[in-house]
Formats: structure tokens, sequence, C-alpha cells
């Protein structure tokens, strides 16, 4: 599911194509790759390149287009005067969620029986398709090196056999394609840690740390990672190239921190580490919290936790770590000169004023509930860190985060609630030529003015979060900033007396009676419960001298 704030057109999925190089067959020339990152990794003599495309899909004959596309564009010879000439094999696609996607149900689907690949214009076959991960339809081929072992080399022989039957498509070698390996997966992070030391030295701890280990009966300590040693002959180093399969389970702080505890059993000094190709915010900020925790420090905003990481792990060792060209969320999120909260304050109070039904109340209600919580996280970054107010430094350490998190989450419902809106709108424009058409339109006004219903309540229930935190702060914040608190809690009390109303407006035209009664019963109270805590904030406020 697509986190709102990130677009309505679909999901934001990237598509990761590895490609191998083996020796060339008959294959003619390519075209350059339109994607976003190529990223080169090597093992032994074989040349891995990592292709991740990111595209905005609607339906699943979309993703399989996408797929036969990125296909097509990816460079399949490379041609160097003198030395042997190269083809480049599709080893394996994958559909990753960037987000909190459920991607694996469509990748089978989407595969079809006949994918047909055509990539260069010397051959139109059908290739041998081959599920794996999350849309793998046989435990054994879960995992990818297992479907890929023997590499190109073994595949005519592997074809023959019957339990390597392919998912999709003849089992018949084409020398100048192979197979192809699609399936979906969570995002891999591919992670390398330096060291000076030896190669040995390096594939040792590799082996200490990986989920395979030494073997069967000496299993390695994190499960859901893949490693190796090798020697970096240009940087003079040695690393522990890991591959991290679910950075969830086993964090990337997880990874380098063991990797340092066994370089210290062996003296050899940790230098820095490296990420290959792109990294999940979400993994970065996990880290980042990793670090907060442990040495107690107190950091609000993304781009210094980011930057935290950044020195903590030693990404930069090796080259520059540029974090929009590396986090995936902030190369791909590239939709955001269309919202309203990326629009200059003059120009979106012009467009609430526009001839437009949207933006209108339930976008104002959201705008004016983040300068709520912001106002809140300003007093309390005004009273924490000063030498008056040391003794509250603890205090204020617990409730800024609260403040500036719902400031942050807000925002992002200004755009939501317009979008919620004008899906209603667009079901109010489809046709009603038929009765099979005026069904459908009936039925879509009607999601749409639920959808509609359910921001605004979830804007009130955000907003009443915070009163906790309000009424605390406002006993202990900088009494300077006084009526800054007083304007938090009304500002507050505001956007959910918008919530309110902007359900209530809608509910009429609801039909489901029960659902009617639950939402606005659930509206009553939160409006309630905002008027209360607003007074009891105010009450305070005017006490403290």
């Amino acid at each position: 599911m697509q986190p709102a704030g990130r677009g309505s057109r679909g999901l934001h999925q990237p598509h990761s194509l590895h490609i191998r190089r083996v020796p060339r067959g008959s294959c003619g020339g390519g075209t350059e790759c339109g994607t976003h990152s190529l990223s080169p990794h090597r093992h032994d003599q074989t040349l891995r390149w990592t292709v991740l495309a990111f595209h905005v899909t609607h339906t699943s004959s979309e993703l399989h287009t996408l797929h036969r596309n990125l296909l097509v564009n990816v460079v399949l010879q490379e041609s160097t005067p003198g030395l042997v000439q190269w083809m480049y094999a599709p080893s394996s696609l994958s559909r990753i969620p960037a987000w909190k996607t459920r991607c694996w149900d469509l990748s089978g689907q989407t595969c079809g029986e006949k994918v047909r690949i055509n990539a260069c214009s010397c051959f139109t076959s059908t290739s041998a398709v081959y599920l794996y991960g999350e849309a793998a339809r046989k435990e054994s081929r879960r995992s990818l090196p297992a479907v890929r072992a023997g590499e190109y080399e073994a595949l005519p022989e592997k074809l023959k056999k019957s339990e390597w039957a392919p998912d999709f498509g003849p089992a018949t070698f084409v020398p100048s394609w192979g197979a192809t390996v699609t399936g979906a997966r969570k995002f891999l992070v591919a992670y390398n840690v330096n060291l000076l030391s030896t190669k040995e030295q390096a594939h040792r701890i590799a082996l200490d740390i990986r989920e395979q280990g030494r073997g069967k009966d000496q299993p390695g300590l994190l499960k859901k990672v893949q490693g190796m040693g090798w020697y970096l002959d240009e940087a003079s180093l040695a690393q522990v190239s890991t591959n991290i399969l679910d950075f969830e389970l086993t964090p990337v702080h997880t990874v380098y921190e063991e990797i340092c505890r066994f370089a210290k059993e062996l003296s050899l000094p940790v230098v820095g580490s490296q990420i290959v190709g792109l990294i999940p915010l979400k993994a970065m900020l996990d880290c980042a919290d990793f670090y907060m925790q442990k040495e107690n420090l107190f950091i609000v905003e993304e781009e210094h936790k980011v930057r935290l990481v950044i020195s903590k792990l030693g990404l930069d060792s090796l080259g520059p770590f540029v974090p929009k060209e590396r986090i995936i969320e902030y190369m791909v999120d590239n939709t955001q000169e269309n919202h309203l909260v990326s629009q200059p304050l003059q120009q979106f109070v012009r467009s609430v004023g526009a001839r437009t039904a949207a933006p209108g109340g339930g976008s104002v209600s959201a705008a004016v509930a983040a300068m709520g919580a912001a106002l809140g996280a300003m007093v309390g970054q005004m009273t924490y860190g000063k030498r008056q107010f040391e003794s509250l430094d603890c205090t204020m350490r617990r409730l800024i985060p609260p403040f500036h998190q719902a400031m942050n989450d807000l925002l992002v419902m200004v755009d939501t609630d317009s979008s919620a809106f004008n899906s209603y709108m667009a079901a109010l424009k489809m046709p009603k030529n038929s009765p099979d058409e005026v069904k459908r339109r009936d039925t879509a006004m009607q999601d749409g003015l639920k959808k509609a219903v359910g921001v605004p309540i979830s804007l009130a229930e955000r907003v009443n979060l915070l009163w906790p935190c309000l009424k605390e702060l406002v006993l202990y914040g900088n009494v300077a900033c006084k009526s800054d608190l007083q304007v938090a809690a009304k500002a507050l009390e505001t956007a959910v007396f918008g919530a309110y109303f902007n359900v209530i407006i809608n509910l009429k035209d609801i039909r489901d009676e029960s659902f009617k009664l639950a939402v606005s019963k659930r509206a009553t109270t939160l409006l309630e419960k905002a008027r209360e805590c607003t007074a009891a904030v105010l009450d305070a406020a005017d006490r403290r001298q």
C-alpha cells in the first residue's frame, strides 16, 4: 500500500534487473539502459550489473510491458578492441516494494505463460522463465542462488531435468538469451564493510556472520544475510561483502557492528563501509535510531539522522555518499512539485481562494494542524539546550519528537484530503449511459465519499494524540513562548473542528446507515475531546506567569 502523499497514480515500484556478462554468442548491438541506477558487482571472473528502474504502475499489463521494455533496453553487448567480446545475459528481474506494497501477488500473474523476449533484432523467441522469492511456486526456488546455480553454462543440461522445468515458457535453451528469473522480494541492500586485512581474513569473518555459515553443521550468526570476503585492489583493502536480504530482520547496523566485533577479535582495523547501489530510507533511519539510543543522542531532523549514519558507518570512506542519489525515496519522489505542501505559502493561499472545490476546508484544516504541531515543536526547541532550563532537557527530549513527527504527518494530509475529494469528483464524471455504467458510477461515488470522510477522521485522531504532550509542555515550556502554546492549542482545536464538519457534510450523501452512525459518533467524540483539552491547555497557560 502506498503511503499517503506520494502520489495517487498507483504503485511506485522499483524493478531490479541483474545482468550477467557471459561469452558472446550471436547477439547484435543494443541500446542504452534508461534506468535510475546501474551498479557493477564483481564475483570472480563474472561481472554482474544491477539495473534499478522505477515506474508508477497501474495494472498488471503495465507491469508486463515495463518488464519487457526493461529487457529490451538492457545493454546487450560490450565490444572492446583486442579483447574477447561478451554478451550480457539477463540473470534475474525482481519486483521490490519501495514502500509497503504487496507486490509479490502480482509477480506470477504478470509474468504470463508467454513472456516474449524481444531483446534484439537477431532473435525473437520464447524464453524459459523461473519464479523466485515471494512469487516462487516451489519452496526450493525461493532462493535466487538456488535457481541460478550453475549459471549460464549449466543451463542447457539443467533445462533437461524435470525438477527444473520452467514455471513459464518451454524448457528450451536459447543461446543468445539463456533464461529469465523473475520474482518479488524485499529490498536487497548490498553492503560492504572495509577492512585493512587480507582477503582470507575478510572471508573468515564473512563465514562467521552470513546465515549459510560454513555449511549446514556450522550456520552463521545473521539471518537473511549472504556474505563473502574479497580484496579490492583499487582501494588497497579487503571487504566483507554482504547482501542483506531483509534489512528489517537484520538491520544494516547489526551487520556492521557484528563485523566490527569479529574484526576486533582478530585485531583487524575497520575503515568504513560502502552501500552498493541504493538503500531504502527506513534502513537509514533504523540505523540512526540504533546509534541515537546507544549513545543517548537527541536528533529530530531527518537530514541530521542520515548524516549521523553516514558518519557512524563511514559510508563516504570510498567515495561521496550523496543522499539524494543513494536513498531510494529521495530519488523517486519527484512529484513533490505538484503537491500543495510544496507550494509557496502565497500560492497555496491563492489556490484555496480560487474558483475550485479543492483545496478546501479539509486541506486548510490539515495545514492549520501542522502549524499547531510546529508551534509545539518550536516551544520545545526554545526550551531545550538553554542553561537556564537545563534541568528540563530530559523532559524536552521526550516532548519534542511527537510534535515534530506530527508536523510531518499532518503536512502530508494537506494533499491527502485534496486527493480524496478529487476521487469523488472523478466518480461524478463517470459515464451513465447504461444501467451498468450507472451502477459503477454510483458505487464509485459511494466509495469516494467514504474515502473523503476517512481522511478528516484520521486527521482529527492524529491531532488528538498530541494533547497529553501539549498539556505537559504548557507546564514546563519556556514561559516567554506562552502565547505560542496558546495559538498552538487553538490551531489544533480548529483543525479538529474543520475535520468534524468535513465529515458531517459528506456523511449526508452516504447511504450505508451503519457506517454513517459509527463515523458520526466517532467524529463527535473527537471534537468534544479537542474542545475539552484546548480549555485545559489555555487554563494552564493563564496560570503561568
